[in-house]
């Protein structure tokens, strides 16, 4: 049996959260060790994007938009110099003229592709907060004021490989939409996008790269399925003992009357009593509701793992929502107060997500 290696690091899944960060850097410091270009081609790269603004819309000029040949490109340039030489020492004139007018056709084709970008105004609207473990949408509009439609623009996040490619009509706009992952909760800036086109021959490309200045809210991803709802705590000044029902049943319910909300309706039990053969209808008691507090605290998840905790508030607060409930959430140091709707949910989940 061969030993195992004891100088391998663990897994990142093995480690607790707070050492994913370390653990990646030291990665990165082993690597730029063994590939010192590489590591100099991205320390060059980082440099140079700190130096673009920070904008949410940007308006392509020849300031801005850079142009390289490609593969085939440099291939069609060995190619017309092959033909070039072999014209002169065999005195081919129409060699020259195919040389000569592949030539130009790869010139026009170069001026072509660089007036696709220049004057395209780029657009990026604020992203939607998105949970943990979800892609993030980015849709980008683009803008053209040109009498002639620009064909072929593709844009993506830098560093990856999915493209998305549209046509801009004349004197009109599209949107494109391209999409990044998270790797952790909380407020993070936007990655750097790259738009290129490598019209009408791909023999140039043509690209800018864009800092878009919006930031995105990143929530902790939500436990599944949802746990049941913890007690609920007595009002203050009010007697009595918290109920100890799980989800669902945390307000307690009774018959259904006329003239009921349509929202008051407990729907999991009225299926539960049409599976049973009965079509009894109940409704959540709001006057029981109005003796007890539904309160979030990551003491009562029961759990150690302070991500873990996240995950079920985040569980609970979406569970609370979804049901109609008042609710509030006590971290250490920030206390929302009661409340329900989607303000109110936005503001739990933001807390969690910067706690």
């Amino acid at each position: 049996m061969p030993k195992a290696d004891s100088r391998r690091p663990p897994p990142l899944s093995s480690l607790p959260h707070a050492a994913h960060s370390a653990t990646r850097q030291r990665a990165r410091a082993r690597l730029a060790a063994l590939n010192p270009l590489s590591a100099l081609r991205r320390r060059l790269a980082r440099w140079w994007q700190a130096r673009l603004p920070l904008a949410d819309t940007l308006q392509l000029t020849q300031r801005n938009v850079y142009i390289l040949p490609t593969g085939p490109g440099w291939m069609l340039a060995l190619t017309l110099l092959v033909l070039l030489v072999a014209s002169i020492n065999f005195q081919l004139n129409l060699g020259y003229l195919l040389t000569f007018l592949l030539a130009g056709s790869a010139v026009v084709g170069m001026h072509l592709g660089h007036a696709s970008l220049r004057g395209l105004a780029l657009h990026l609207p604020p992203p939607q907060p998105q949970f943990l473990g979800h892609s993030a949408p980015l849709e980008v509009r683009l803008g053209s004021t040109r009498r002639t439609p620009r064909y072929g623009i593709a844009l993506a996040v830098q560093g990856s490989s999915q493209w998305a490619v549209t046509d801009v009509p004349a004197q009109g706009a599209a949107s494109v939409r391209v999409a990044f992952a998270p790797t952790r909760r909380g407020l993070h800036r936007l990655p750097t996008l790259t738009v290129e086109t490598r019209f009408p021959l791909g023999t140039f490309r043509v690209w800018t790269v864009w800092r878009p200045a919006a930031q995105l809210m990143v929530y902790p991803a939500p436990e599944t399925p949802a746990p049941p709802l913890p007690p609920g705590e007595p009002r203050a000044g009010r007697g009595g003992a918290a109920s100890s029902q799980g989800a669902g049943e945390f307000e307690g319910v009774r018959a259904y009357r006329r003239g009921d909300p349509l929202q008051q309706v407990v729907w999991k039990k009225a299926a539960q009593a049409l599976a049973a053969g009965t079509d009894a209808l109940v409704s959540r008691d709001a006057e029981r509701l109005q003796r007890h507090e539904l309160w979030f605290t990551p003491e009562r998840t029961g759990l150690p793992d302070p991500e873990a905790r996240l995950s079920r508030l985040a569980a609970w607060v979406l569970l609370a929502e979804r049901l109609g409930l008042d609710y509030g959430l006590r971290l250490p140091g920030t206390e929302i107060p009661q409340g329900s709707g989607a303000a109110q949910q936005r503001r739990c989940l933001e807390a969690l997500a910067l706690f």
